[in-house]
């Protein structure tokens, strides 16, 4: 276990917790106001273009092109790794998932603050279903943290420490793209992404990802996974 690595994120993760409590929680008030009324203002008639490709991009059907993009990732990722191969990534792909999903789940225990994302908190403001027919999700009634963002932020973190430096880097931009759309339309404020579900990832991910033990039960999945691939090519 490399713990020295471990305990440098949970630092990271508890120094940006305690910038909550902290008169820094003026900064944090005052950068989730400015960013949701700057691009609050072009969601209107007079730029139609602009609202149309917000709403697209918070639609269900563009989640869905985002997932075979992280798929068409994790590809990629297989095919440049020259040390491994399908077996090791299915079981990356598998321990992500599981882990992904316990992290979601988590959330919904609503254990941590509760806050109606900006779109249902400010009055008056520009609601993206007031000048789209697409329905896109503008709204939520507990935004805190952002599943989204820590969803994203699984799926970086697991290409940070196994694939290379270029799938790592576009994992990370992929990561910023699927939790802007969120933050600009008014569904969760920028603390959402890089507050809490950033805070959360700095906390708990670094103790599966530096983890010997983790990469052992890759090392042993992928080995299984081989060896059933091999029985059912000879019985076929």
């Amino acid at each position: 276990m490399q713990t020295r690595r471990i305990l440098f994120y949970n630092l990271l993760g508890l120094a940006l917790i305690l910038s909550w409590w902290l008169p820094s929680v003026l900064l944090w008030t005052k950068l989730d106001d400015d960013v949701f009324f700057f691009f609050n203002q072009f969601i209107s008639p007079m730029y139609p273009r602009w609202t149309e490709a917000l709403a697209l991009l918070n639609t269900r059907a563009f989640d869905k092109v985002m997932f075979v993009v992280l798929l068409a990732m994790l590809f990629f990722a297989m095919r440049r790794d020259r040390d491994g191969g399908w077996p090791k990534w299915l079981a990356i792909g598998l321990i992500m998932s599981a882990v992904g999903a316990l992290l979601g789940e988590m959330l919904h225990v609503h254990l941590l603050m509760a806050r109606p994302s900006p779109t249902l908190w400010h009055e008056g403001v520009n609601l993206l279903d007031d000048y789209t027919y697409r329905n896109a999700k503008a709204t939520a009634a507990n935004s805190f943290p952002s599943d989204h963002g820590l969803l994203a932020m699984v799926f970086a973190s697991f290409m940070l420490r196994f694939a290379d430096r270029l799938i790592a880097s576009l994992s990370v931009a992929i990561a910023i793209l699927v939790t802007l759309p969120r933050i600009m339309v008014g569904g969760h404020w920028v603390s959402d992404v890089y507050f809490g579900a950033l805070a959360i990832a700095l906390v708990v991910l670094p103790w599966i990802l530096c983890n010997a033990y983790i990469v052992c039960l890759i090392e042993r999945m992928a080995a299984r996974f081989d060896t059933l691939f091999r029985q059912l090519r000879r019985s076929y």
